[in-house]
């Protein structure tokens, strides 16, 4: 997903207005692009506040900034200059994060980031997308970048087999017909998801958009039963889901991340499978949730 980024963002570079600031994270891979546009590749060194204060400066002037680091640098250590730079300034820029929740887990804590979506949710009116596929990236990009407001693009190491560009609504991928419990997957989750309840009465829908959160096609798939799995911490979109239900009884489960630190390095597979995220553990959570109906 990184790669293509770099590649779809060079592309976009030949519009004058768009501009990429960098906290020395992916500067080599910008090299071309910075040879060619030196005055609108900015490089501000290992300062991530400063690098979303700049962007937001030249926000100001009318450029359109991407803005680009792993999710904790990005998003936990610039939180501020996010909420007043941005946020408070009423400008719009593009974050693009890598390492997700923890695609580089054998860096340590420093480079885990599963709250990424929640602090974002914090702000006003973001778009975020969390693609499943680096095919999905082209394309989400473009919109957000062509776009005004403001948007987080979080990328990760972590796929699905195949891309569905078009997700940014909820997709049905498997539809288990009238009563079935509803399982919403976001980005890099939906394999393991759709593994996960093969033989289970469960519809899977998809989406790469969680927000705005399509709370109208919640609304049209849901019987009774949701099942929420996120690729960050468990619940992010939980209030959005029990806000658009509010006026039916429903059930929830929400899982994602869990809020316990393992204190593990680890590959990213296995912060999954301690988190319950592949197969098996997504498996093992939706039938302890569905088994007064599976009996």
């Amino acid at each position: 997903m990184r790669d293509t980024f770099v590649a779809t963002t060079t592309e976009f570079l030949d519009d004058p207005r768009t501009v990429v600031v960098l906290a020395d994270i992916s500067a080599e891979a910008f090299a071309p692009a910075a040879t060619r546009h030196p005055d609108r590749v900015v490089n501000v060194g290992i300062r991530e506040q400063l690098m979303v204060g700049v962007a937001g400066g030249l926000a100001l002037t009318g450029l359109r900034p991407i803005v680009h680091s792993y999710a904790p640098f990005l998003v936990e250590r610039a939180y501020e200059q996010i909420k007043l730079d941005l946020d408070h300034q009423g400008v719009g820029a593009v974050l693009v994060s890598v390492g997700a929740s923890y695609d580089r887990a054998a860096a340590g804590r420093t480079h885990l980031g599963p709250a990424d979506v929640a602090l974002i949710d914090t702000l006003h009116d973001w778009t975020v997308h969390v693609p499943g596929h680096r095919d999905e990236v082209p394309g989400l990009l473009r919109a957000v970048v062509c776009g005004q407001g403001s948007a987080y693009v979080r990328l990760s190491t972590q796929s699905n087999a195949r891309a569905y560009p078009e997700a940014g609504d909820l997709r049905v991928l498997r539809d288990a017909g009238p009563g079935a419990a509803l399982l919403v997957a976001v980005g890099p989750t939906v394999d393991a998801a759709l593994d996960a309840t093969a033989d289970l009465p469960v519809t899977v829908a998809y989406t790469h958009r969680p927000r705005p959160f399509d709370t109208a096609g919640l609304r049209a798939l849901v019987d009774s039963a949701v099942i929420l799995v996120e690729p960050y911490l468990a619940g992010t979109s939980a209030r959005l889901v029990s806000a658009a239900l509010a006026d039916r009884p429903h059930r929830l489960a929400a899982l994602g991340v869990r809020r316990e630190e393992l204190r593990r390095y680890g590959s990213a597979a296995d912060h999954a499978r301690w988190h319950g995220l592949d197969a098996a553990g997504l498996r093992r959570s939706i039938t302890d949730f569905l088994s007064p109906a599976l009996v």
